[in-house]
């Protein structure tokens, strides 16, 4: 009977990845390697793409629980949105979905306590992880690919991608229109550094995960340069804010909107 039980949970999990794939199978996998290092990433190409015409570029970066090496689960949040066809064809973007290394991550954090009592440890000017070094040399090379709108590129992601927001955007102060960090938080120290930059930033507040007070505080910060924020706390939802924040009708237009 366990045997059985085993043979069921194991054809169950193979045909959910078999129809994961095949329902982000317009996401291109794809490789960036530099040096020694590999950066997996899956890539949307708009509807009828035209490789002579200009499109914004979007990034997207995952939280810790999808990296890896595999190149499927950092489309485990957020790649269905880009999907949709009205989107697609309302909002023609090049998207992409890096995947971090397993034992990596987009920014150098500490934390420490448990679930609840989480203190996050910022550095203001802390060396570069080796993926966001190998985010860095993509979105370079993305750059001599494709015909990038320059003025129309941004940048999301949620939890430790929230967090990696923040660290690019801070490394490249002048490249991003706009960016949404879900669920994560940095140094209020480095504000000064984000101000050409348009910001809605979103958290839950019940996050045990990560506290609400990282996104606040940076918030705060933001608005006390007078840097242009939209902040939406939803009170009562935990960490996976980023359904909230998906869900939100005016995201798309918003982002899409801004132009250095």
């Amino acid at each position: 009977m366990l045997r059985s039980f085993l043979f069921s949970f194991l054809l169950l999990n193979m045909m959910c990845r078999i129809g994961i794939a095949q329902e982000y199978s317009d996401y291109q996998k794809k490789q960036f390697v530099q040096g020694s290092g590999v950066l997996p990433y899956r890539l949307l190409l708009p509807k009828d793409f035209d490789p002579g015409k200009k499109y914004p570029l979007l990034l997207f970066l995952h939280g810790s629980g999808e990296r890896g090496n595999d190149n499927e689960k950092q489309l485990t949040h957020g790649a269905s949105l880009f999907l949709n066809d009205t989107v697609r064809t309302n909002y023609p973007a090049i998207v992409v979905f890096p995947q971090c290394a397993e034992k990596s991550s987009w920014v150098r954090i500490e934390a420490e306590g448990a679930m609840g009592s989480r203190e996050f440890t910022f550095f203001k000017d802390a060396p570069p992880t080796q993926d966001m070094v190998l985010l860095e040399g993509l979105i370079a090379q993305l750059k001599e690919e494709y015909r990038i709108a320059k003025n129309r590129m941004y940048v999301g992601g949620l939890s430790m991608g929230g967090f990696g927001t923040f660290e690019l955007v801070r490394r490249n102060p002048r490249m991003f229109a706009a960016a949404f960090p879900i669920c994560g938080g940095a140094n209020p120290e480095i504000a000064g550094k984000l101000k050409k930059t348009n910001w809605w930033v979103f958290h839950g507040g019940a996050d045990e995960v990560v506290p609400p007070i990282y996104s606040t505080q940076m918030v705060e910060a933001l608005r006390e340069r007078r840097v242009k924020v939209r902040y939406s706390l939803y009170l009562a939802v935990g960490h996976n804010s980023w359904d909230n924040a998906f869900a939100e009708p005016e995201l798309l237009s918003w982002l899409f909107s801004k132009r250095k």
